[in-house]
This record gives structure tokens, sequence and C-alpha cells, in this order.
């Protein structure tokens, strides 16, 4: 089985963190062990390729990084578990399509571990709990690898969604795992949940 590394990064600004990632991408060949890197961002707004300008409805103070990620807007802040996916596909015999499919499994797999029930939906990736937006999905593949990954929402003050048509769909509700909870769930304990849930769903465990 290839070797996986798995870093908690804690909070750590979006452009570094994002010019590592693709940095690693670049620079990796068949022998580069997977890594998944499991952190929180300062507020910020990203805009996938396929983003359009009047989804942004009013960043106002927070920026906004236009990113080659697939998908429209999305909003990362303290308090969101953001999880990034550097795998060889090729190596690990995973579709694209396979390899979303395991992600969204993993979020629905650490969401049931908290009494939730949650389910993807076939034309809207990432995960919803009751029609609202729990998890949101984003990937880019170069050269047969994965980059980019998923942001959950733990316990953050959601009210920058407000400001931006989340994924592109006016009107779509976000909710956070902090409201579906009598107790709130510490967020590095869902990392360590996620950590294990995308193990065992991408064959690492």
């Amino acid at each position: 089985m290839p070797e996986l590394i798995v870093r908690q990064l804690g909070l750590a600004d979006y452009l570094p963190t994002l010019e590592a990632m693709r940095r690693l991408t670049v620079e990796r060949d068949e022998h580069t062990p997977d890594e998944i890197w499991l952190l929180q961002h300062p507020r910020v707004f990203t805009q996938g390729q396929a983003g359009k300008a009047e989804h942004l409805l009013a960043p106002g103070d927070i920026p906004v990084v236009q990113v080659e990620r697939g998908g429209q807007v999305t909003y990362h802040g303290p308090g969101q578990l953001v999880a990034y996916l550097m795998l060889d596909l090729r190596r690990l015999d995973l579709g694209v399509r396979e390899l979303v499919t395991a992600m969204e499994q993993s979020l629905v797999d650490v969401l049931a571990g908290y009494g939730i029930e949650a389910a993807p939906k076939a034309d809207a990736p990432g995960v919803y709990v009751k029609g609202e937006k729990i998890a949101s999905l984003g990937l880019r593949v170069s050269r047969g690898c994965s980059f980019h990954g998923l942001a959950l929402n733990v316990d953050m003050d959601m009210t920058p969604f407000q400001r931006i048509n989340p994924c592109g769909y006016a009107g779509l509700k976000m909710v956070q795992l902090r409201d579906l909870l009598d107790t709130p769930a510490p967020l590095d304990e869902v990392a360590q949940r996620l950590e294990q849930a995308l193990r065992k769903r991408l064959g690492y465990s």
C-alpha cells in the first residue's frame, strides 16, 4: 500500500498553503508519498475555475483568491476543518469521480459518528443535512495527482456565507456541526475522525 503522510497544520494562511500544495504537486514523482493536510484558514473567499463574479455579493474586508480548483466561490474561516488531499490517483487506481465519492462518504461517516444523517447530492458536490450544506468539495487533478480538497463547517462564524452565493447557488443554506449537536465537538476530535474515515475510504487503513 502506498505511504500516506498526514499533517496537522493548525491555523494556516491560505496563499502560502496554496503555494506549498502546488509545489508538492509539481515536484512529486511516482515514489512521492501521498499527503493529507488538515488545517483551518483565516477568513478568505476562494473563487474556483467556474467562479462568476456575480456570486461574490459583498466580500467587504475579506480577501478573495482565484484558484484552479473546480467549483464556484466558497468561504474559509477559523472553526472550519479543511482537508487537502495530495494523492497519486494512478497509483491508487482511482478515478476523479471515485475520489469525490470517497471524500463525500468519509464526511457522511464522520457525521454519522455524531448521530447526524447526511448525504451527497448528485448534481451539487458536497455533503448536505436536510438540504443544508455542511461541507464543500473542490478538486484539481494535474498529471494524475489531486490537490485542493474539502471543507467541513464545524464551529465557526457563519455570517460571511451571507456575503456570497455559496458554491454559486443563491439562497443555499449553510449549516455547521455545532448547530446540530447538544455539546460542541472539538475541532481536533473531528479532524482525527475525518483522517480515519479518509484512510478507510481511500484504502490506506
